[in-house]
């Protein structure tokens, strides 16, 4: 990380902002851009519900909130089991009365071929599954203006998604598994934002590219030498950092000026064009009516597709 680096809520032109009074969950926070933006969002006076799998690592985060002044609390979860995102939302129900920014965060990039209990394919469970059962199942959780926020990837550009192959480990490529779950990030997000607004809610859903930051699971997945390539900018002031990934996180979850926007995919805070395959509203449908069987639960928001 660069010495004296500017903070996400800087980065974002957001320092000025009080949230206080808001809550954010922040899924995949006890390390890289999840934990800098949990961070940033508890010093513009959030509470925060950290989240990940490493109890210590959450309470380390919760500390360093609340030392800014701000409350927090930890919920630990394994997004490649079905039951813990079930424990997750409910304990998120118990906890607050509403949830005004939801930051589906969590995930990773697996290089050895598996399958959750499920019989489906490791990363794509973890990196859409999940986030699309928490976030449905925190529906009526969200504040009426509530956002939405998923991190995807540049890496869904030149990505293919066959639904019905999520479960095959024939031919098993790390790459190619992350992403095509990327891909259905953007997808989830931009389906989320349809149903939604046709359903006359507020509440919107946004999708970004956090930046290629070295020493993150987007940049190990790179072979030599451009694997080496993002080990050199670490050395340098340049490329992205976990906290210029946080910051178009942070901008979307906060910003006055996204405040109306929603179905739309950014990166250094700026909207951009995601690939087409991203916005192919037949597939997006398909999507979201598939996970919801491979998870076993009823379709949401069925009435307003």
């Amino acid at each position: 990380m660069l010495q004296n680096e500017t903070e996400p809520e800087e980065k974002a032109g957001l320092a000025d902002t009080d949230l206080s009074g808001r809550t954010v969950l922040v899924t995949g926070s006890t390390s890289g851009l999840g934990r800098e933006a949990a961070l940033a969002f508890g010093r513009l006076g959030a509470h925060v519900i950290a989240h990940g799998r490493r109890e210590q690592a959450g309470r380390d985060v919760v500390a360093e909130i609340e030392a800014s002044g701000s409350s927090a609390e930890f919920m630990a979860a394994d997004f490649a089991d079905v039951d813990a995102v079930d424990g997750l939302v409910e304990n998120v129900r118990t906890s607050v009365d509403e949830l005004d920014i939801l930051c589906n965060n969590a995930g990773g990039l697996f290089r050895d071929a598996g399958t959750t209990d499920l019989g489906v394919e490791m990363t794509f469970h973890v990196n859409h599954l999940s986030p699309y059962q928490l976030t449905t199942g925190l529906l009526d959780t969200l504040a009426e203006d509530a956002r939405v926020v998923t991190t995807a990837s540049i890496g869904h550009r030149g990505a293919t998604l066959n639904i019905d192959r999520v479960a095959e480990l024939t031919g098993f490529s790390p790459w190619a598994a992350y992403c095509r779950s990327k891909l259905a990030n953007i997808q989830f997000a931009n389906e989320l934002a349809r149903r939604l607004e046709a359903s006359g809610s507020d509440v919107t859903s946004n999708s970004f590219h956090p930046g290629l930051i070295p020493g993150s699971e987007f940049s190990r997945s790179f072979v030599a030498p451009t694997r080496g390539v993002t080990d050199f900018l670490k050395t340098l002031p340049v490329g992205d950092t976990p906290k210029d990934g946080a910051a178009t996180m942070v901008y979307l979850g906060t910003s006055a000026g996204v405040a109306d926007v929603t179905g739309s995919y950014f990166a250094r805070c700026r909207q951009r064009r995601a690939a087409p395959a991203a916005r192919d509203e037949d597939a997006m449908c398909e999507l979201w009516e598939r996970s919801a069987d491979l998870l076993g639960i009823e379709e949401p928001l069925v009435a307003y597709r």
